[in-house]
């Protein structure tokens, strides 16, 4: 039997990084917008998932025809960028006060959002570079550092910086002034404009345009439910097919509107027959 036969849904691909694997799909924050936002957890690193439709299009997979022609992909994503916004609110900063230190079980927490407790595990190796750290008998205590946040976005903007040109003609072809405000504006899809993109833009001297990118986020998957757990075939840059993870079956739900881009309507819920 193939590995299509008994499921009641259409099946999806998604393409991520070949030591991916099997992962979790996560509902977080999105750090720019708040909007909630479908991530994937695999391996102990977080990827965004995005995806790209043309009007028409299948795909063949061996003997069996996938009817949703979308291209899933998952790319790697800081996960700095993701806890940044909690940890800027939660060290209450007034003024001059630098703020207060708080444990990361504090920290991260958003009432709605349970997946965040799956970031726990690794959010000390991870915020350590941006934060200011005491070490308290065996707690440790984290305070988000305005400088310590700056000097790793400034490396952000400058690895980008050397990337851009590689990337085709397109970017070839910028002059290195256009070139490093791609690369502060690439950054500035993940960051709040206060107080974060306007003081890259003020280090980098490029201008800063207050509101939104023109950057497109339609291609980003809007959230992650018990809806998403139909059975996803996962591709690494080698071809070979891996699952996405999959808990057990999930109770029937009303249908969302046709029209809706919302992550439910891009994965189905996972639905197995027994026996």
């Amino acid at each position: 039997m193939g590995w299509w036969e008994g499921t009641e849904e259409d099946n999806r691909i998604l393409i991520s990084p070949a030591e991916s694997g099997a992962g979790q799909f996560l509902s977080l924050c999105h750090p720019k917008t708040g909007k909630r936002t479908c991530y994937l957890l695999a391996n102990e690193k977080l990827q965004e998932l995005q995806w790209f439709k043309l009007p028409y299009g299948s795909w063949f997979l061996g003997d069996y025809v996938c009817k949703d022609g979308c291209l899933y992909y998952a790319t790697p994503v800081d996960l700095v960028f993701i806890l940044l916004p909690m940890f800027e609110e939660a060290r209450m900063k007034k003024g001059d006060d630098a703020g207060k230190f708080r444990q990361l079980d504090e920290i991260i927490f958003i009432n709605g959002y349970p997946d965040y407790q799956l970031l726990l595990p690794l959010a000390e190796k991870y915020m350590r570079v941006v934060c200011e750290v005491k070490e308290i008998g065996s707690s440790s205590f984290f305070r988000l550092d305005d400088s310590k946040v700056l000097a790793w976005l400034s490396y952000k903007v400058h690895q980008l910086n050397k990337v851009l040109p590689t990337l085709g003609q397109n970017y070839a072809a910028r002059t290195e002034k256009e070139t490093l405000s791609d690369a502060v504006s690439v950054i500035g899809d993940y960051v709040k404009d206060e107080p974060w993109m306007k003081s890259l833009c003020e280090k980098f001297k490029v201008n800063f345009t207050e509101g939104p990118n023109q950057t497109t986020e339609t291609g980003h998957l809007p959230a992650a439910t018990d809806y998403l757990y139909s059975p996803i075939v996962s591709q690494d840059k080698n071809g070979t097919d891996k699952r996405a993870a999959k808990p057990g079956k999930q109770a029937k739900k009303a249908k969302m509107e046709t029209d809706s881009q919302n992550i439910r309507d891009m994965f189905t819920r996972a639905s197995r027959r027994r026996g």
